[in-house]
């Protein structure tokens, strides 16, 4: 029986690179009937997001994997935040003082810079300097009396060669002498994670250490230390390969701030610098947006063109400012995000990266499609958790048959560290919608009811308001469907004010503006008033009758009054679109249809 553990760091949002070494352990102990822990590594407490926990959880919940130690439910080895755990590591550390495999250092941060910076100009790696004399502890409280930092290194061995035996690479040779006496604990008290892990992994009985390949260098330390603190056997290693993404290099939440930083570049417009000089400035587009200023027609171009909102020219100042502060929701959440002119250049420059909560909401500003990366991404993309777990199993580990598509009983059944592969695994976004379609179609009826309640819960959307009956009407109309957000998209229209209803440019041009599409639609409403019985079956026989009278095709007819009632011509079948919206909310959406574009 396996015992293993998942111990994230609560810096941010659970990555699906993450999700995936969770998923192999988990996979692993419940093959095995062992057992598996989580715990959080959060010694790092500068980096520490107040949510990350949580969420992390969450994400961890959702994908259906569960922990048998851990926060939430305890254990016999808790606590199992290993902030709460520093006496335990204090203990060990201060074994390896007394038995001289560790000592106490008093580098400032400039010094260890200068000497660095010294074996970068003779061309070497940097090894530590240890010293001839351990400092003693009256050393310590003098440092520490005068306000120097201290912190404990542990003494790596320089004449022995390290032998990793790692189940998917075989025997990995390290050199003596290859590592540097490393940091063990920290000037703050807190234990490095070399230390930590190692110390828990221990006292909580751990058999497989299953992570990312980018961890294979931590290994030889940490076995070191193992082996100094006289652990016993080592536990198994497992280095799973790296997942590149289909964009080209390693799956990164990076990736994100790139995509944000070429669309960016390719609209030829920088961020908020330069929609203020859009406009001849902040504080116009303040008096514009707050105080019914107006804009030049130019300004008033280059801030549409840049909010992707429909041309100024086909609307007043007073619908161009409605729909920018649509966009804008408030020009003070520009400020919340603590973004500064300087921040955006440098970003723009490749200097530096945004926080990720401040690139998800530039993103969502300026309505630029980022790619998922966090477990929370997939969620709010309509990703159904049997998809990501089918999806992330597959990424350099196989079954060793042709199945693809598998249930989680499948997955367990069939997992064995034997198969995880040592080359990169691709993260395939199409063949990842191709599973979440083949998944929406296995799911039950009851259960993908509530995966899509879920999900409406989470993003906020008013078709949440529906009950049970209408939702599985609804989630049955989009038969086919890849996500879950594609039905959610089709049926929103049901849900809001009719004068809340957001025309899609492209469509009213090609449908509304042309062809007589007005014209059509003025018809249409007539015929729709003068129904008596509003049904699906008697709009259907109208909307055709209509068709064969003016010797066109059925989408002749039926685009138009689509568009008037969803504001794009994606949604539901336009019958039951109809019939389900009601008589009076159809008949008023065309007449704000039709006075909005008659004026055109």
């Amino acid at each position: 029986m396996a015992v293993t553990r998942f111990a994230p760091s609560p810096t941010g949002y659970l990555h699906v690179g993450g999700a995936r070494t969770a998923l192999f352990n988990w996979l692993w102990t419940r093959h095995t009937g062992g057992k598996f822990i989580l715990r959080i590594e959060d010694t790092d407490i500068k980096r520490n997001t107040p949510t990350a926990t949580q969420q992390v959880i969450n994400d961890l919940r959702w994908l259906g994997i569960d922990w048998d130690e851990g926060p939430e439910i305890g254990g016999p080895n808790g606590p199992y935040l290993q902030s709460q755990r520093k006496d335990i590591y204090d203990k060990y550390v201060k074994k390896l003082i007394d038995e001289a495999k560790a000592y106490y250092c008093f580098d400032t941060p400039e010094q260890l810079n200068a000497l660095r910076k010294e074996a970068e100009a003779q061309k070497s790696s940097f090894i530590y300097p240890r010293p001839s004399a351990f400092p003693t502890e009256d050393n310590v409280k003098k440092a520490r009396a005068n306000g120097q930092l201290v912190t404990v290194r542990f003494v790596v061995p320089q004449d022995k060669t390290i032998v990793v035996q790692d189940i998917v690479r075989g025997d990995v040779t390290f050199a003596p002498g290859e590592f540097s006496d490393f940091i063990i604990q920290k000037s703050d008290g807190f234990p490095t994670y070399n230390f930590a892990c190692v110390v828990d992994d221990y006292l909580m009985k751990i058999t497989h250490v299953i992570r990312g390949q980018e961890h294979l260098m931590n290994t030889p330390g940490q076995q070191t230390l193992w082996q100094a603190l006289e652990f016993g056997d080592l536990p198994k290693y497992a280095h799973m390969s790296v997942t590149v993404s289909d964009t080209g290099g390693k799956l990164s939440k990076r990736e994100k701030a790139t995509v944000l930083r070429e669309e960016l570049k390719r609209r030829g417009i920088r961020p908020f610098i330069d929609i203020a000089d859009a406009i001849s400035g902040v504080t116009v587009l303040h008096k514009f947006l707050y105080k019914n200023g107006t804009l030049a027609e130019d300004k008033a171009r280059r801030l549409a063109d840049f909010l992707r909102i429909s041309a100024p020219s086909q609307r007043t100042q007073a619908e161009l400012r409605k729909e920018a502060l649509g966009r804008l929701h408030r020009v003070s959440d520009i400020c919340r995000g603590r973004i500064c002119e300087g921040d955006l250049s440098d970003f723009l420059k490749k200097k530096t990266n945004l926080d990720l909560p401040v690139v998800d909401n530039l993103a969502k500003f300026l309505d630029i499609h980022l790619p998922e990366i966090n477990i929370v991404d997939f969620f709010r993309s309509g990703y159904l958790p049997e998809t990501m777990v089918n999806f992330l199993a597959l990424l350099g580990w196989n079954p060793g048959d042709d199945r693809e598509i598998m249930q989680l009983e499948e997955l367990v059944e069939a997992f064995d560290l034997s198969r995880l592969t040592k080359a990169n695994s691709l993260f395939d976004r199409s063949k990842l919608l191709a599973f979440n379609t083949e998944h929406i179609r296995m799911t039950p009826d009851e259960k993908f009811l509530q995966h899509f309640k879920d999900y409406l819960k989470v993003v906020g959307s008013p078709v949440i308001s529906a009950n049970d009956e209408l939702l599985a009407r609804i989630i049955k109309l989009c038969e086919g469907a890849r996500t879950l957000a594609q039905i959610e998209a089709k049926s929103r229209f049901l849900f809001i004010a009719n004068d809340q209803i957001e025309y899609d440019e492209k469509a009213a041009k090609k449908v509304l503006l042309k062809n007589d599409g007005l014209a059509i639609l003025r018809i249409v409403r007539d015929k729709l008033a003068a129904m008596e019985q509003f049904t699906e079956q008697n709009i259907e026989n109208m909307l055709r009758s209509l068709a064969e009278e003016k010797q066109v095709g059925l989408g002749k007819v039926a685009q138009p009054l689509r568009v008037a009632i969803c504001g794009t011509t994606i949604s539901l079948p336009i019958f039951d679109s109809v019939e389900m919206l009601g008589k009076e909310n159809a008949l008023a959406r065309i007449r704000i249809t039709l006075k909005k574009f008659e004026m055109k």
